[in-house]
């Protein structure tokens, strides 16, 4: 199953309280979970430079990684980047 990262970076006017993203992350991931049932969740960090999140998933469609991509835009207040993360001996092996 291909993976995907997915850096996020929350906008300030999201919440107003910092334990407000609590909230906003517990929303955002019940939406994916309900909404991309073709989306397995490997893990997540926060991170302190230009991206908030880092959150890393595996999806056979594209489709679904697309619509995790946006709910987490809509529903979580952020801008996201997105990217195919492939192993590195695959692409070794590919060269």
């Amino acid at each position: 199953m291909p993976t995907y990262v997915i850096l996020s970076r929350v906008s300030p006017d999201a919440f107003a309280d910092p334990a407000g993203f609590r909230q906003l992350a517990k929303a955002v991931s019940e939406t994916i979970r309900s909404e991309c049932s073709g989306v397995t969740w490997k893990s997540s960090y926060a991170t302190l430079g230009r991206f908030d999140v880092v959150d890393i998933i595996e999806a056979d469609d594209p489709k679904d990684v697309e619509r995790a991509s946006l709910i987490i835009r809509s529903v979580g207040h952020s801008i996201t980047e997105t990217m195919v993360a492939i192993p590195w001996q695959e692409f070794l092996d590919a060269l």
